[in-house]
């Protein structure tokens, strides 16, 4: 999609040690950016994809650990990831809480989890950014989901707070234009999780809803994120990475 380079630029990439968010950060640095590899929990792997990285090119990787439903973090965070490289360029926010929440058995807990990291964080990491990305003509790329715009059964809020990012993703795109640009992947399908959410039924028809006849890989959604940190004429924009899906459901 994109041979485009980010030499010179500093990318900071939340929930970047595993799965789709260390797909982005090997695919940002591969084109030349200094990387801030964020991760809450995530240490041991947070660690060996730093080393991976500066072995590739020394100094270029750098992780910083932080809670981003605490007071105070997002500001933490971008301010730490901009002193450690002198700036900021890219902004993406991958990190995300997804589990089931059915009616009837929301709890308040679950909601601040869910919308805290997949809508609250953004908000306020690309706030604190945004000074940091108009001094450089930068960018903010969201991940949101393809079920921001058709929900996803026994998911409420998850699909609630991905559909709060979507809009998150045009307003800023209004208030922070012309200096910095706002944009959004939604992934449909994208590698099975981990923890066996979808039983083999479900998987079976998730992918006989999908017109490419497969699940994704975290490298398109990875291309997908380089495209969008690169292109200088498009703002307020998300871009369905799911093999056709959303056509079809």
């Amino acid at each position: 999609m994109t041979g485009e380079s980010l030499e010179g630029k500093v990318a900071l990439v939340t929930g970047g040690a595993q799965r789709v968010g260390a797909a982005i950060v090997r695919r940002l640095h591969g084109a030349g950016a200094s990387v801030v590899l964020h991760y809450r929990g995530s240490e041991a792997a947070a660690r060996a994809l730093e080393e991976e990285l500066n072995a590739r090119r020394l100094a270029s990787c750098t992780r910083l650990r932080a809670d981003l439903l605490e007071d105070g973090a997002a500001e933490a965070l971008v301010g730490e990831a901009a002193r450690r490289f002198g700036g900021l360029d890219v902004l993406v926010n991958n990190a995300s809480m997804f589990y089931v929440t059915r009616i009837g058995r929301i709890a308040a807990r679950q909601w601040d989890e869910i919308v805290g990291s997949n809508l609250r964080a953004p908000l306020f990491l690309s706030q604190a950014a945004a000074p940091h990305l108009k001094e450089r003509g930068g960018a903010i790329v969201n991940v949101t989901d393809i079920h921001a715009e058709r929900p996803l059964r026994n998911f409420v809020v998850y699909s609630v707070a991905k559909a709060g990012l979507a809009a998150l993703t045009r307003s800023l795109a209004l208030e922070l234009a012309p200096g910095v640009r706002v944009n959004a992947v939604a992934p449909g399908a994208i590698a099975w999780p981990e923890d066996g959410k979808f039983e083999n039924a479900e998987r079976q028809r998730i992918v006989a809803t999908t017109p490419l006849g497969r699940i994704g890989d975290p490298g398109d959604v990875a291309q997908a994120v380089h495209f969008l940190a690169c292109a200088p004429y498009v703002t307020g924009q998300t871009l369905a990475v799911d093999g056709g899906r959303s056509i079809f459901i």
